[in-house]
């Protein structure tokens, strides 16, 4: 199961160079880098010279090319950095200015002369005069299924804003954390349980995540677990804390908040998806029948060897094995968890998942995502800096082709844009 780390939206990317100061003091190098992005976005400039070799290895030039003559082609021409923003002296956050529209970029030089660019990422695009309308359209024309809703939140049921096919269920991939998540809120509300209790980490799973190479037994509080399965998608520390918290609790979340049950981990998921006779008896089966096939089969399951190759060519039952909500369910979910402690909160905050122009629009920013092949999921609990609360939430899907991250993530960027404004 892969997750949506903060920078799953890039196009490009590349590690911040090694020796960049912490101040957010621009060195003039970094000026003139960003001023003459504009001329290479526009397939004027020198590429060779413009970026560090390094750069130059991960993304060939006819790949970029091709990234920019698809911005030009959606937003025009670029004309001219519109907001430039140091985050340290050697890298920035830009909003670069086109013809019809803007894009995010984020911009690392290499500190020693001639300061070629070592990182670039763009992390959103927008077009001017943004509005409600023309993004529902958008999604409208997304190929395959998709839905969406924007809500305030209140002190009663979430109020739409903008919704599109927002009662359907649709796959989640890793959002399906989210009532872990908000069992384990419950279960520490409720004096069950406590963010510094100690369990030991489960059986690995796949990544996402890190757990997975740690040794089975390792000591590990539930707060740590829950953070990391958040932030960085961890499929290990999920499953460990799902089964701690245990299924059926897990599953009683879930159904209230309108998931479908029975809630799988992470590691049955892959080897329903890795065996045909388990896939196939899942997807013929009942909720009472699915729940049977996971306990007979615990020790298959448990002992399988994963195949991380099973996501590597087209989607894979993503309308049967797998998670499902719908957008207003997930929009209740999220008002469940601002209604949590302020653990919980800060827990879903690690990542915001945004680009961080967006981001600091809002006094908070709450996130989790997900994806697989074929799958997009992306929900956000934000409060705007007057107090008032939203949800924001989106998926994308398709059976025969896999969807485009950067797009989709653009246009949850827009949805966010378009709150911050109002």
């Amino acid at each position: 199961m892969r997750g949506l780390a903060l920078w799953l939206v890039a196009v490009l990317m590349a590690l911040l160079p090694v020796g960049a100061s912490a101040q957010n003091v621009a060195d003039p190098a970094l000026r003139a880098k960003a001023d003459s992005l504009i001329a290479i976005l526009d397939g004027r400039g020198a590429y060779d010279a413009y970026f560090a070799a390094s750069f130059r290895e991960k993304v060939p030039k006819a790949q970029f090319a091709t990234i920019a003559e698809k911005l030009k082609a959606t937003l025009g021409p670029p004309q001219k950095i519109e907001m430039f923003t140091a985050t340290s002296a050697w890298s920035a956050d830009l909003t670069v200015g086109y013809a019809r529209g803007t894009a995010s970029v984020r911009l690392v030089i290499d500190p020693a002369a001639p300061h070629a660019a070592t990182g670039l990422l763009i992390t959103g695009t927008a077009p001017r005069d943004d509005s409600l309308a023309k993004l529902e359209a958008e999604f409208r024309a997304l190929p395959g299924a998709s839905g969406f809703g924007l809500y305030a939140l209140g002190n009663g049921k979430p109020e739409p804003i903008l919704e599109y096919r927002a009662d359907v269920a649709a796959p989640l991939g890793s959002a399906f954390k989210l009532w872990v998540l908000a069992e384990l809120a419950r279960q520490v509300a409720a004096d069950e349980r406590h963010w510094a209790d100690v369990v030991k980490v489960g059986a690995p799973s796949l990544p996402s995540g890190v757990l997975q190479t740690w040794p089975m037994g390792s000591p590990v509080t539930v707060q740590t677990l829950a953070t990391m399965m958040i932030s960085i998608s961890d499929n290990t520390a999920t499953d460990t804390l799902l089964t701690t918290l245990g299924r059926a609790k897990v599953d009683a979340m879930a159904e209230a908040a309108g998931g479908s049950v029975p809630v799988m981990t992470t590691r049955e998921m892959f080897a329903l998806k890795g065996d045909p006779a388990l896939m196939k008896a899942w997807i013929a089966g009942s909720v009472d029948e699915r729940r049977a096939l996971l306990v007979d089969n615990a020790v298959k399951i448990a002992t399988a060897k994963l195949d991380p190759t099973v996501f590597a060519g087209k989607p894979v039952a993503i309308d049967s094995v797998e998670w499902f909500a719908s957008p207003s369910a997930m929009a209740g979910l999220l008002d469940r968890l601002r209604g949590a402690d302020a653990t919980t909160r800060a827990v879903l905050a690690v990542n915001a998942g945004v680009d961080p122009a967006i981001a600091k629009r809002f006094g908070y920013v709450g996130f989790k995502g997900g994806g697989e092949p074929g799958v997009l999921s992306l929900n956000y609990l934000v409060q705007a800096k007057d107090g008032r609360w939203y949800a924001a939430t989106g998926n994308w899907h398709r059976i025969d082709d896999a969807v485009n991250e950067v797009r989709f993530a653009g246009l949850m960027g827009r949805a966010l844009a378009l709150l911050a404004a109002r």
